[in-house]
């Protein structure tokens, strides 16, 4: 072979394929524990980020709900009152 890699092509019908083909060098050493590992690796960093994202999402909706004073919603709620009081003493 020298210094030249050895290419082989393999038929692609997803999306991400734009030629139709995908070319593997040295497809000798590709075997199929490597691509396992490839899909666990990636697999993992799918489920980590969707994990950490329903956190987040949990984590900011706890914030929207009154829950005796510390919450965003009891902030509002408070200001809102004083703001009702302010109109009404001004009113008179």
């Amino acid at each position: 072979m020298g210094s030249k890699q050895l290419l082989t092509r393999l038929s692609c019908s997803s999306v991400g394929c734009p030629s139709g083909r995908i070319w593997i060098r040295n497809p000798e050493k590709v075997t199929v524990e490597t691509f396992v590992a490839l899909l666990v690796g990636i697999g993992t960093i799918l489920g980590g980020i969707a994990t950490y994202t329903q956190f987040m999402i949990k984590h900011y909706l706890t914030e929207l709900k009154p829950n005796g004073g510390s919450s965003i919603k009891d902030q509002v709620n408070r200001l809102e009152a004083r703001v009702d009081t302010i109109i009404e003493l001004l009113g008179k």
